[in-house]
């Protein structure tokens, strides 16, 4: 580690819903910081303008939000390295370029669309497959390498549209120490002249992100391995530029992976496996189009997180589950995996479902209450927060908590006759008309009365306890579910339990 105070960036476009990969890069980045006290920034990588979507800035703060991974600089907070937005910073970029073309590092190219076009098709007619404006092509088209410079001039005059391109080295072989994959070295030869300024006057990726790490003094960053293909450019950018000192160090963190491990994880894999990709809710809003996330279907933000964290890290003790100061006390970027990880729904549920468990009943009543507004339900919140205690340990999700147990909320509306029907008899109808009368008596109705006064009664009339739970579970619930039936009659209380067992048995005759 440098003697540098650690900063990070998360630089995201603003563009759609956010993957759980980019949350997996903001969660490192997060713990990175916060392991060494050092600043983690959000900074919005927004000067591609024709991918620009409205409301995916705003949508990727509330992500951050909710899983508790908020930036200590950021649009919205504001920071003495800001603005954070680079369609803010534009006026920054040119002097840049312009001094990048001065020093004969990079030069105008003045390539019209049509002119780019025909030298793709001539490249293909060649046999060059993969057609790119580099070190051999540069020499055939109308750029500043090849034109005068009273020519080049009357052109910048007149306002010619154009871009600026880094003048990419014929050969010459780059290294730099990745902090996942240790050395890496590329060749030049087989990178091409990639655009630096639009003609627009906006920045590509290439050269914001070069310029705004080196002036938010950003010292680690961390991005996928996609990436690495582009690292030659940056780090020419950074020797070029003269801020070769400063360059941050690099990690490239491994792909999230389909199930099966055969590619890179993506929005369709979820819609066609039946899972989400996106920590949120996104509507599109050009097609209006939902994609569902991880909030929404009932994940908690915490089992989130420390899902996230394992895919592709461990600290190699075997331990899985982490509270986040866990994870910022152990984190190192070196015991990141440099291979792809394999994204498990199962294993993801089960994350959820360990949280779940020991989450506090009163906060599981409260996240459940959107879920009894949609039913139409209204409980008190120490019931709900009762009924969650008994059912938690058989949810995945917080909305499971209805479906394991609704009859707390609501009587059955049908009842598995079948599973009563060819076992019942005149003697237990008699059993549970007197056993509704013993019940409406019962001072104490808590779990120990209920199951002595059940057995007693059985007893009595000479009829086996365990013959007649099932009837009993059924007419308090509907079905073969549920935790124990006396727990289930403690709970509903004394005159809804014998409701529904006058109820049961009209519909058992």
């Amino acid at each position: 580690m440098s003697q540098k105070k650690v900063r990070v960036r998360f630089a995201p476009s603003p563009t759609g819903g956010l993957h759980l990969g980019g949350v997996r890069t903001v969660l490192f980045n997060y713990l990175f910081a916060r392991h060494h006290g050092g600043e983690f920034v959000l900074r919005i990588e927004d000067t591609d303008q024709t991918r620009y979507v409205p409301g995916a800035e705003e949508y990727i703060m509330e992500c951050l939000r909710w899983c508790g991974l908020e930036a200590d600089e950021s649009p919205a907070k504001g920071g003495p390295y800001g603005p954070y937005r680079q369609s803010e910073r534009k006026g920054l970029y040119r002097q840049y370029a312009e001094q990048l073309v001065a020093a004969g590092h990079a030069y105008y190219a003045f390539d019209t669309p049509e002119e780019l076009e025909a030298m793709r098709e001539v490249e293909k007619a060649r046999g060059n497959h993969s057609p790119q404006y580099n070190h051999s092509v540069r020499k055939t088209m109308r750029n500043s390498l090849v034109m005068d410079a009273a020519e080049v001039k009357a052109l910048l005059e007149k306002g010619t549209p154009h871009v600026v391109r880094i003048k990419m080295p014929e050969n010459e072989e780059l290294r730099f120490t990745d902090m996942i994959r240790g050395e890496v070295s590329f060749q030049t030869a087989t990178v091409d002249d990639k655009v630096l300024l639009k003609a627009d006057g906006m920045p590509t990726y290439h050269l914001a992100v070069v310029v705004d790490d080196y002036l938010m003094k950003i010292t680690h960053a961390f991005r996928g391995e996609e990436w690495l293909p582009s690292a030659p450019v940056h780090i020419l950018l950074w020797k070029y530029l003269g801020w070769e000192a400063d360059m941050p160090q690099w990690a490239h963190l491994p792909l999230i992976l389909k199930p099966d491990g055969n590619g890179k994880l993506s929005k369709r894999d979820g819609d066609r496996l039946g899972f989400p990709v996106y920590a949120m809710n996104w509507t599109d809003p050009k097609t209006n189009e939902l994609t569902r996330g991880f909030r929404e279907i009932g994940f908690l933000p915490e089992a989130f997180v420390n899902m996230l964290a394992m895919l592709g890290w461990n600290d190699g003790t075997g331990q899985e589950i982490f509270s986040i100061e866990e994870l910022i006390a152990r984190f190192s970027i070196e015991r990141v995996h440099k291979g792809g990880a394999k994204f498990d729904y199962d294993k993801a549920k089960w994350f959820n479902h360990q949280y779940i468990v020991k989450t506090d009943n009163a906060l599981l009543a409260d996240l459940f209450k959107p879920v009894l507004l949609e039913k139409g339900v209204t409980a008190e919140p120490g019931y709900v927060a009762l009924v969650a205690g008994l059912v938690k340990e058989r949810c995945h999700f917080i909305n499971e908590i209805w479906d394991h147990g609704f009859f707390f909320f609501i009587r059955p509306e049908k009842y598995d006759v079948d599973a009563v029907k060819p076992k019942w008899s005149a003697e237990k109808q008699a059993f549970f008309e007197e056993w509704a009368v013993v019940l409406a008596g019962l001072e104490d109705f808590t779990f120990a009365p209920l199951e002595e006064s059940f057995k007693q009664l059985a007893a009595s009339r000479n009829i086996k306890p365990g013959e007649l739970q099932l009837p009993f579970r059924i007419m308090l619930c509907g079905g073969k579910f549920g935790p124990p039936v006396f727990v289930i009659a403690e709970t509903l209380g004394k005159a809804e339990t014998i409701e529904r067992i006058k109820l049961g048995l009209a519909a058992f005759a």
